[in-house]
């Protein structure tokens, strides 16, 4: 059988405020995990990840481990490459896509920490083999493209996956346009449900939940096991285990996220076991209508696009009534609340008082996450406090 690692390299090292919690294969890009994508493509489960030494002990369902020694003949496949989910790869020594080097199949065993800082470029790695593949995938090449490029992705993941799962339209259902509504057979879609489908695709995975009067315009994605409990959701893809209320737009929900009350979300990405506390409304327009400012570990940048809302950590909260700025990054662990704006740039593991910040200690932050994933059923467990353990040092010696 064929070992697959996922590659972060150093580009991918840098997409904060996800990098400093999570290996990149496993961020949501449209529907799916990356790594997903490419275990999907190459019938495969990934046996490991190469990334910051700081996630050695990263641990989540279904992820793999922190890889030790590639045996020679294994694929390494860099995480940023979004394979399509309705694309199968063919055997090869390389793959490509847009001109760049995706994958390799080693020629040798090699350790992994040989790519330790993520700066060796893959095509080191490849043998003599000369059987190139392309893919026709994308590439990201900023955090910030995981929302720009949602919408295409949507369409052409929801198109791929849709026709291969059990649909039925629910009864009650009230459909606008011709497009596609895919209900997984096992989901639960309440009467007076409105599916918009003028311009894009619609899909609910089983064991998910829509109530009564929610509007969901495609292209949009409802995941595994995630509740919408009303208002409108456009362009958006809710992870599994989220629970979702009030307007969302263009945004991706990792998962297990909290978003149970009204309030404006848009063209953001929510971290897993994200909270949004009521009435927390981010900004993705500004009053200029010019392009929105980043910021990044390199420094503020332009991201070259007019809306863009708030990069949110995992394990991030918002008090009540926060308001966050066009183009805000809340770390990883971060609490904010209070009455007056945060600054468009909260580090991890800050303790936030509107613009007065302090650390937010780790005995603390461990016991808060514990009592929240419980209410999951989901354990953090030893392995899981040490990867978080490992984060909070790692912000703290930036």
């Amino acid at each position: 059988m064929t070992d697959l690692h996922l590659y972060d390299d150093a580009l991918a090292r840098s997409f904060e405020p996800f990098a400093l919690t999570r290996p990149f294969g496993e961020m949501r890009a449209g529907i799916a995990l990356g790594r997903a994508r490419w275990e999907r493509a190459l019938n495969v489960t990934a046996s490991g990840f190469i990334g910051a030494e700081h996630l050695r002990d990263f641990e989540e369902a279904g992820a793999p481990p922190a890889s030790g020694e590639l045996r020679a003949g294994s694929i390494v496949a860099n995480s940023r490459c979004i394979v399509p989910l309705g694309w199968s790869a063919q055997d090869a020594d390389v793959w490509t896509c847009d001109g760049a080097v995706a994958a390799v199949r080693t020629a040798s065993a090699v350790g992994a920490a040989a790519l330790a800082d993520g700066a060796r470029a893959l095509e080191t790695l490849r043998g003599a083999g000369t059987r190139v593949v392309d893919i026709p995938g994308r590439w990201v090449g900023a955090v910030w493209e995981l929302i720009t490029q949602l919408v295409p992705q949507l369409r052409e993941d929801i198109d791929a996956m849709g026709p291969h799962l059990t649909c039925e339209l629910p009864a009650g259902a009230i459909v606008i346009g011709g497009g596609r509504v895919c209900v997984e057979k096992g989901a639960t879609v309440e009467p007076q449900v409105v599916f918009d489908v003028t311009n894009g695709p619609i899909l609910v995975r089983r064991g998910a939940s829509v109530r009564a009067f929610t509007r969901l315009v495609g292209p949009c994605a409802v995941l595994e096991n995630a509740s919408v409990l009303g208002d409108r959701v456009y362009g958006c893809s809710i992870g599994e285990f989220s629970v979702i209320r009030g307007e969302i737009s263009e945004t991706i929900v990792l998962g297990h996220a909290n978003k149970g009350h009204d309030g404006f979300v848009g063209h953001s990405y929510l971290g897993r076991w994200v909270n949004l506390g009521a009435g927390t409304i981010t900004s993705n327009l500004k009053n200029t209508y010019g392009s929105v400012q980043l910021w990044t570990p390199a420094g503020v940048r332009d991201t070259g696009t007019s809306k863009l809302g708030s990069m949110i950590g995992d394990h991030a909260k918002t008090g009540i009534g926060t308001r966050l700025t066009t183009g805000t990054v809340i770390g990883a662990g971060a609490n904010v609340f209070g009455t007056e704006m945060p600054p468009k740039y909260v580090p991890p593991f800050s303790w936030a008082d509107g613009r007065e910040l302090s650390d937010f200690r780790l005995p603390k932050f461990l016991d808060i996450a514990t009592r929240v994933m419980s209410r999951r059923s989901v354990e953090l467990s030893e392995r899981g406090r040490r990867a978080l353990s490992a984060a909070h040092a790692k912000s703290r010696s930036a």
